[in-house]
């Protein structure tokens, strides 16, 4: 069932919890306290635990931080969840700031008093944040303060239990290179670099280099867990070994020691006693790694697993092209479903949502849905990062728009696909931006690239047939993708700004977008696959290109195919041709039926 959690965030509940937090700051000696969505592992999401902006503020997005002072308080968010903040917070207590145009650290310098010290949970705030928020509290004769235990966790009476389920192994035949050997080329590569060891923080770095996965936070198979490896390939997992099964504990027994979470501090002062040079990611590692290592020589670099479990090898290649043949097949089920089942008017967004989860979970393979799925009804379409509650919760009404963003995670793949469909008749309107979005998502599809090109280089192919209109879309037009691991990967992102370069083996997404705020959004989605160099006839040097790894129909009754070029009209007739080559021996009777129809030539 479809599962949502506003026993966290009850906007009634917000003055007495604020009131107990500045209780506990005086008590302490603090003028204030940051609160952060992040937990000790920086990963998108956290489990119910770690969920303390959200019990303090009712504030459910996946990202932002509240700053609570005696008399005054603010809320952190990005361009996502500006609409989300309003109607989530109690803001005659909390005002919400954007993240890019107000950012914390200006609010700080602007805010705090001479003498006033300022207190954070050192395990809970990068290593860079930190930084960022001592030299603004230094800019008001202010002082940033670490704290030893979170001051939100004394309040938090029934504060829920860390999770402690078991982990798995994820298989070779799945992750398509032994721990053995991605060990080895860490400590190859750290030994390239100069450093000792290196401390892994992030929760998906740690489950790709030991190929085990979890279930500690929703939606994303990572662990909780931190990792140390140093130059002569010896790693030290920090695990609760109550998460351990048998078969887990003789895996990693033959390549690292286990020691408990509470013993991480401590082994990182051994290393800075011994004058190491330890690699942190100052950009996720928290500032209590740092403080750990005071006395070490500490190189900031990027995770060094980042890159290597981007570039997906052939096994995880196989595994991703299975997995989204498997989940295109479920979404074309649910899309027949709801092409016969919302125009009779009984459907709401929530029923939607558990529709398609049960068409995945009929595929007997689906282990979790990759994020909380954003079906957006009409007006709720025009909001990218939309969260469907009880409360929110539409009915589908013909003649609008219905947005549907979800994906799977599949042992040998995770998905993430968006389509946007029409219920009824759609405006003239409707058809010129759902073709423009359509131009663009095709436009990067077809994009050949030498190496070196970063994803800002060709984001605008996605923005072009927009542009021409005089529109545009304020998110990201690509993010990577995990394999089995986080929907949401780096390092590469095609954006206006990203300069990492794009190499072979990336998978990313393709999703333009438009929306009319208050009325309608349309989005759509593939992720693609970065093939290896090519030669192309005639050329003078090999060309990368993308492989569009999603299967699944594009609703042409909200195609103009007049605003088409040649060129798109036959990509997209390959493209449909395609999925009911892959997709069509996956269904059968009515359902291949439909496919067939909806895949047929323009």
């Amino acid at each position: 069932m479809y599962q949502t959690f506003e026993n966290l965030s009850e906007p009634q509940h917000t003055p007495a919890r604020i009131a107990a937090l500045r209780a506990e700051m005086a008590r302490q000696g603090l003028d204030g306290f940051i609160v952060p969505r992040q937990d000790e592992f920086q990963g998108e999401y956290v489990a119910a635990y770690a969920e303390r902006l959200r019990w303090l503020t009712g504030f459910a997005g996946s990202w932002g931080m509240a700053i609570i002072l005696a008399e005054e308080a603010a809320i952190f968010v990005d361009g996502r969840y500006t609409i989300q903040v309003q109607h989530q917070v109690d803001t005659r207590l909390i005002t919400p700031r954007h993240l890019n145009d107000e950012p914390p650290q200006d609010w700080i310098a602007e805010k705090l008093k001479p003498g006033q010290k300022l207190g954070f949970d050192p395990w809970l705030i990068t290593a860079d944040q930190a930084a960022r928020f001592a030299t603004a509290a230094e800019k008001a004769g202010a002082s940033l303060v670490p704290v030893t235990g979170n001051l939100v966790d004394a309040v938090w009476t029934d504060q829920p239990a860390r999770p402690a389920n078991p982990i798995s192994v994820q298989p070779t035949q799945f992750a398509g290179t032994r721990v053995e050997e991605k060990l080895a080329n860490l400590a190859a590569d750290l030994q390239k670099r100069g450093a000792d060891a290196v401390v892994l923080t992030l929760p998906d770095s740690v489950a790709w280099a030991f190929n085990i996965r979890g279930s500690d936070v929703p939606h994303t198979p990572v662990v909780l867990a931190h990792a140390l490896i140093t130059k002569d390939a010896t790693a030290t997992l920090f695990i609760d070994t109550a998460k351990l099964p048998e078969d887990v504990k003789a895996h990693l027994a033959k390549t690292a020691r286990i020691a408990p979470p509470a013993a991480l501090e401590a082994e990182l002062k051994k290393l800075a006693d011994s004058t190491a040079c330890v690699l942190i990611d100052p950009t996720w590692a928290a500032d209590g790694v740092r403080r750990a290592l005071s006395g070490a020589k500490i190189m900031n670099a990027p995770d060094p697993c980042i890159l290597p479990k981007a570039r997906k090898n052939n096994a995880e290649r196989e595994g991703a092209r299975a997995a989204h043949r498997r989940d295109g097949a479920a979404m074309s089920r649910f899309l027949r479903w709801l092409e016969i089942e919302a125009p009779k008017g009984k459907l709401t967004e929530i029923a939607v949502v558990e529709a398609l989860e049960a068409f995945r979970r009929d595929t007997e393979e689906l282990k979790d849905v990759s994020f909380k799925s954003i079906a957006g009804a009409g007006p709720h379409a025009a909001i990218p990062h939309y969260s469907v509650s009880a409360e929110s919760n539409l009915p589908l009404e013909l003649n609008r728009i219905f947005l549907i963003d979800s994906g799977g995670q599949y042992v040998d793949g995770t998905t993430d696909i968006t389509r946007t469909v029409i219920v009824g008749t759609p405006t003239a309107e409707m058809k010129d931006r759902f073709t423009r979005v359509l131009k663009g998502m095709i436009s990067l599809s077809m994009v050949r690239f030498p190496k070196g090109t970063v994803g800002s280089q060709i984001d605008m192919l996605a923005r072009a047939a927009l542009w021409n209109a005089g529109l545009d879309y304020d998110h990201g037009t690509g993010h990577g993708v995990g394999s089995f691991l986080s929907v949401h990967e780096g390092p590469a992102r095609i954006n206006k700004t990203d300069r990492v370069p794009l190499e072979p083996g990336m998978i990313l997404s393709n999703e333009p977008g438009f929306y009319r705020q208050g009325e309608y959004g349309i989005r759509l989605e593939n992720l693609v696959l970065i093939t290896e160099p090519q030669e192309i006839p005639g050329g003078e040097r090999p060309m990368m290109a993308f492989e569009t790894l999603t299967l699944c129909p594009i609703d042409r009754r909200l195609m103009d195919v007049s605003l088409l070029s040649p060129a798109e009209h036959e990509w997209l007739n390959a493209y449909h041709a395609r999925v009911l080559k892959e997709v069509g021996p996956l269904l059968t009777g009515d359902d291949a039926t439909w496919l067939a129809q909806a895949c047929a030539p323009l």
